[in-house]
């Protein structure tokens, strides 16, 4: 299952199914879980720990050093979990000290060619990012985002469950959970709508979060104020649980 080409350090652990592609490197400290497969070229260093029936396509960089000048040699890690799809030419950095010392993937994630996951970031489960998503230091991505070609998002940013960035979109500050938001910088455009409906959400359910999104964007109401309302609604609407949640836990301010 590992070919004899490959080089693999005397410190890696790695199940007795995995299976390791010409000239790939395997670094110290590195655990790879069973079905996972590596591709031809892929240089993966550690602490890293990848979990079970992953697929990292040729010529991607994983848990290498973080892109930060403050960077010292500190021993960080990176945690990838199950099922995740990783492109060519991908690059997923450790953490930093500063930044609690991990960079953490979830599961069922599909990560298209040249995408860039930079050092502490917390990446969700079943996102989507499409190719050269680029993503800067202690970005949060929660589960089900879907990251447009070529966009970025700058340090520090939070992009909130189920939200959409478009293509090129420059984001400069949260995006809130539901929020479809394009252009430089990021712009809210309306809820993620056709998302939600392949997620199963139901027309009622959809609807009131349209509702909780015209609040906050569409009736010249203060943050404070509209998150005052949705509040009011929270018990018999749930579902706007992570928009709610989102607003509330904004550091850097939403975009508006």
């Amino acid at each position: 299952m590992i070919h004899s080409t490959a080089i693999i350090s005397n410190t890696a652990r790695i199940a007795d199914d995995v299976e390791i592609g010409p000239y790939s490197v395997v670094g110290d400290q590195v655990e790879i879980d069973s079905g996972t497969r590596i591709d031809s070229h892929v240089v993966i260093n550690g602490p890293t720990k990848i979990g079970k029936n992953n697929h990292i396509y040729q010529f991607a960089s994983i848990g290498d050093d973080p892109q930060d000048k403050k960077y010292a040699g500190e021993k960080t890690r990176l945690v990838i979990g199950d099922r995740n799809t990783i492109r060519e030419f991908c690059t997923v950095s450790r953490g930093t000290t500063q930044g609690g010392g991990e960079t953490i993937v979830g599961d069922d994630n599909w990560i298209m060619a040249y995408c860039h996951i930079a050092h502490d970031c917390i990446v969700g489960s079943q996102t989507i990012m499409a190719n050269n998503a680029t993503l800067a230091g202690h970005v949060h991505l929660d589960d089900w985002v879907i990251c447009g070609g070529f966009s970025g998002v700058h340090q520090f940013c939070r992009i909130g469950a189920h939200a959409f960035l478009g293509m090129y979109t420059a984001v400069n500050r949260d995006v809130p959970a539901f929020t479809l938001a394009t252009g430089q910088p990021a712009l809210p455009k309306g809820i993620n709508s056709e998302g939600l409906k392949r997620r199963g959400f139901s027309v009622e359910q959809i609807r009131n979060i349209k509702n909780a999104y015209r609040l906050v964007y569409r009736k010249g109401l203060k943050l404070s104020e509209a998150i005052e309302q949705i509040e009011e609604v929270i018990d018999e609407q749930q579902e706007l649980l992570p928009f709610l949640e989102s607003l509330r836990s904004s550091e850097r301010g939403i975009i508006r």
